[in-house]
C-alpha cells in the first residue's frame, strides 16, 4: 500500500477506536497487526518487545480503572488497556514496511505537502547519526583534557548546538548547490505511485474496521 495511505489508515483507525468503544474490534486489530508483522518476517525478539514494552502502560490503565475505582468497570478497563496495543502494533506495521524516506517522498508527491517540509524531515533524520557521533567526539575530547561531561552537562549541549548550527549551514549550502529553490516545482527522481489498488485496499480495511466497531462491543 502507498505509504501516505498507510499513514492515514493508521491515523483514522486510531481516531475511531478512541471515539467508539469496542473491545472485540481492538482484539481483532491486535491479532491482525501481529499476523501482518509475522507475515513480514519480523523477528520474534521484536514481537516480544512490542508486547512487553507497552505492558506497563496498559497494566497501569487497567489497574486504575478496575482496582482503584469506587465502581469498577472491567469492560471499560479492558477496552482502554487494549487500545495501547492497537496504537503500538498498528504503528509498528507502518514502520516495518515503510522507511522515513519513502514516507517523506510520498507525503510530498501524493498529499502535496510542501517540499521544504519533506526535505526538512529527511534532513533532521539523516543528521541524527552525525549528531550522535559529534556528541561522542565532544565527550572524548573533554575526557582527554581531564573533563567529564555528563549527560546533563550544559557545556555538552552548548557544544552540540554549535555543531548542529554548522551542520545546518552546510546542509543549506548543499541543497542550494543541487538546485533546490523553495517554492519552485521539482521533479522526482524516485516516484511513489498511488494506484487504484491502494485506494481499494484502503477503503476495504477502513470499511471492515467500521463494520466491526458498530456491530461488536
Amino acid at each position: 500500500m502507498n505509504p501516505s495511505l498507510k499513514f492515514l489508515l493508521v491515523f483514522i483507525i486510531s481516531l475511531e477506536i478512541s471515539i467508539k468503544n469496542s473491545l472485540t474490534t481492538n482484539i481483532l486489530l491486535i491479532l491482525a497487526a501481529l499476523i501482518f508483522l509475522l507475515w513480514q518476517r519480523i523477528k520474534i525478539k521484536d514481537i516480544l518487545l512490542l508486547i512487553a514494552v507497552p505492558f506497563i502502560a496498559a497494566f497501569t490503565i487497567f489497574a486504575t480503572l478496575y482496582w482503584f475505582q469506587t465502581q469498577p468497570d472491567h469492560q471499560y478497563a479492558w477496552i482502554l488497556s487494549s487500545r495501547v496495543y492497537v496504537y503500538v502494533l498498528t504503528i509498528a506495521c507502518v514502520a516495518k514496511t515503510t522507511t522515513a524516506t519513502e514516507l517523506a517522498r510520498s507525503l510530498e508527491q501524493n498529499l502535496h505537502l510542501p517540499s521544504k517540509f519533506a526535505y526538512g524531515v529527511l534532513a533532521a533524520l539523516n543528521i541524527i547519526p552525525r549528531m550522535k557521533a559529534a556528541v561522542k567526539q565532544i565527550r572524548t575530547a573533554a575526557m582527554m583534557r581531564g573533563m567529564y561531561l555528563s549527560f546533563w552537562s550544559p557545556m555538552l549541549y552548548f557544544k552540540a548546538i554549535l555543531v548542529a548550527i554548522s551542520a545546518a549551514d552546510n546542509l543549506a549550502q548543499g541543497m542550494e548547490s543541487h538546485g533546490y529553490v523553495e517554492g519552485r516545482a521539482r521533479s522526482a527522481i524516485i516516484k511513489i505511485p498511488l494506484t487504484s489498488k491502494d485506494w481499494c485496499l484502503f477503503i476495504l480495511i477502513l470499511f471492515l474496521v467500521n463494520v466491526s466497531l458498530f456491530c461488536f462491543k
